[in-house]
Formats: C-alpha cells, sequence, structure tokens
C-alpha cells in the first residue's frame, strides 16, 4: 500500500470513528422532546453524552486537518465547492455546543425548552447537511480541468443526496434510541427501547436503501465495478437486519453493536465507492479529483504517518479508556454536565 491510499484510508476510519461516535450524540440530541417526559429526564439523557460528546467532535477536526494535510487540493476543492453548506453545518455544531451549556443556566421552563429544542435541530440539521454532503463527493459536483468548483450550493442537492441525508437522520436516531437503552434506567430507559423498536425497520429500510443507491452510483458516476463496494454495502444490512432482530428479541446491547457497525459500513460503504477518486466531476469525469493528484509529497505524507502511528493509538487508547470510566447507567436528578 503506497503513502496515498494510506492516508486515504486512514481518513475513511476517522469518518467512520466520527460517524459511529457522534452518530448517537446526534440521536440523542433529535430524541431530547420526545422520549423524556420531563424535565428531569431530559437532563438525564444528556447526561449520558455529557462526558464524551465533545471527545467525540474531535474526530471531525481531525477528519478536516487530517485532509487538509495530506490531500490539500481535495481539501481546497471541497472546502470552497461546499463552502456555504458547511458554514451551515458549523452553524448547526455551535447551536448544539450552546445548548449544552445554556440549557442549565436558569431553571425556568421556557429557557430549558428554548434549548432542549436547539440542541435537537442542531442534531437533525448537521446529520442531514453531513450525509448531504459526503454523498455528493461520490455523486460529482461541477469541477473544471483545474481542480476548481464551477458550481453553486443547489447543486449539491439531487435526489440521491437528499435521500442520503434522510437516511443519516434515521439511522442517527436509531443508533441514539439505543444507546439510551443502555445508558439509562427505569421508564426512561424503557420508553427508549419502544422508540428504538418504532425507528427500527424504516431506518433499516432507509439506510439499506441508500446503501445499495450509492453503490449503483458508484458504478453508474465513478466507473466502479460491483465489487468491492457491494461488501461493505452489504455486511451493513446485514448488520441492520440483525440490529432489528436484536432489539426485538430484548437485547438491546447487541442491537447497539449492530447499529454502530452499520453506521461504519455506511461511511466505508460510500468511501470504497469513491477510490481511487476524492471528487467526482459531473461536468467531465476526467476532471474528477484523485488520490494521486490530490495528495501532498511523499516526503510531507511520511512524515505524517510516522506522527499519526503514534498520536491515533494513543486517542483511540484515551477515548476507550473514559467510555470506559462512564459506562454505568444513569438515572435520578443529578445536576447536568457543565
Amino acid at each position: 500500500m503506497d503513502l496515498e491510499t494510506f492516508w486515504f484510508c486512514l481518513i475513511v476510519v476517522v469518518w467512520a470513528m466520527y460517524f459511529l461516535l457522534e452518530g448517537f450524540d446526534f440521536g440523542v440530541g433529535m430524541l431530547l422532546p420526545f422520549v423524556p417526559r420531563s424535565d428531569e429526564e431530559r437532563s438525564t439523557a444528556l447526561r449520558t453524552i455529557g462526558p464524551v460528546w465533545d471527545g467525540n467532535e474531535v474526530w471531525l477536526v481531525v477528519a478536516g486537518g487530517a485532509t487538509f494535510a495530506a490531500f490539500p487540493a481535495w481539501y481546497a476543492t471541497m472546502f470552497s465547492g461546499f463552502y456555504l453548506a458547511l458554514l451551515l453545518i458549523l452553524f448547526f455544531l455551535i447551536v448544539r455546543v450552546v445548548s449544552f451549556e445554556w440549557r442549565s443556566k436558569s431553571e425556568t421552563p421556557r429557557w430549558r425548552s428554548t434549548w432542549t429544542w436547539a440542541n435537537t435541530i442542531g442534531s437533525f440539521g448537521a446529520s442531514f447537511l453531513w450525509g448531504i454532503g459526503l454523498s455528493c463527493l461520490v455523486y460529482g459536483v461541477p469541477i473544471n480541468s483545474n481542480g476548481d468548483f464551477t458550481g453553486d450550493v443547489l447543486d449539491l442537492f439531487s435526489p440521491y443526496s437528499v435521500f442520503a441525508g434522510i437516511a443519516v437522520v434515521a439511522l442517527f436516531a436509531f443508533h441514539g434510541a439505543t444507546f439510551l437503552t443502555l445508558r439509562t434506567t427505569g421508564e426512561l430507559s424503557g420508553r427508549a427501547e419502544s422508540a428504538a423498536r418504532k425507528l427500527a425497520i424504516p431506518a433499516a429500510v432507509l439506510a439499506a436503501v441508500y446503501l445499495a443507491w450509492t453503490v449503483a452510483v458508484g458504478m453508474d458516476r465513478n466507473d466502479k465495478d460491483l465489487f468491492p463496494p457491494v461488501l461493505p454495502a452489504a455486511l451493513g444490512i446485514a448488520a441492520l437486519a440483525l440490529a432489528v432482530a436484536f432489539l426485538f428479541a430484548g437485547r438491546s446491547g447487541r442491537a447497539f453493536a449492530m447499529t454502530a457497525l452499520g453506521t461504519i459500513s455506511l461511511v466505508a460503504t460510500l468511501f470504497v465507492s469513491l477510490y481511487p477518486r476524492v471528487m467526482v466531476s459531473s461536468t467531465d469525469f476526467a476532471d474528477s479529483l484523485t488520490v494521486d493528484d490530490a495528495a501532498a509529497s511523499h516526503y510531507a505524507l511520511a512524515v505524517m504517518s510516522v506522527v499519526a502511528l503514534i498520536f491515533v493509538p494513543v486517542v483511540l487508547l484515551y477515548q476507550g479508556w473514559t467510555y470506559y470510566v462512564f459506562r454505568h447507567r444513569i438515572g435520578g436528578g443529578a445536576p447536568e454536565p457543565q
């Protein structure tokens, strides 16, 4: 494996970690107004993600930084072409972050309801736009022979990309519901399980259709063969089917593991369908950005590889330790995390 391919794979891993961990964060946020029935229960739901949500967002920073360093041409074209969409994602993420901090600043019902809904809207909006944005990489956007984006924000919206946004929202909500089932107690855990059962089949069907559609888009618009993209797609569909089966069998832990695997498979299917390109040109396929064309110099990639091989395992170990420390179920009405 050459360094360009190594860094492409590493960026895929980083995006998979972001979707896996921030996915259930977003899911909990989207469910806040609907599953908990009291302000105390909403505080409990927020406490399940309170110690980890900001650490989960580190993977997004790593994804952006790694893309900038390893594939500067990809970073330049994507961030200039997707500028408005990324700015809107940033707005939703900021609203969500502020909601964590400000919701506990007052006890008045209106104040708390406002910031509860702010968290929900931020979680929904970011999830929806991430689905659209990443799907556009393989579906294609207008790029000229200089690697410059020549379209506008409307070029990001197609039936495929919008469906991708809907599928990601549904999958994250399902993922978040199974997470809440494991991390809470009593009636809140029971209602989370009930919500997960209601979301299970629609989310699994939407995600399965999206996975199959992504393989088809890769073949149609990116000159890919059926193999290997069909492998992660089939794995994802099987995982989500098992998640539904485990959930209705009362095995919430295994259901969560399968929603996690399904989320990772979704990211893997998208990027396997994209490789060896990093952005597909919808105006002229020959102008698509490839891994080799967009990569930094060999020396830069070699230095970064040494750094990554040292620090990525450290980050994984630290984050794993964090989840181990905060592994216990949460109940009661203790104050919200600051």
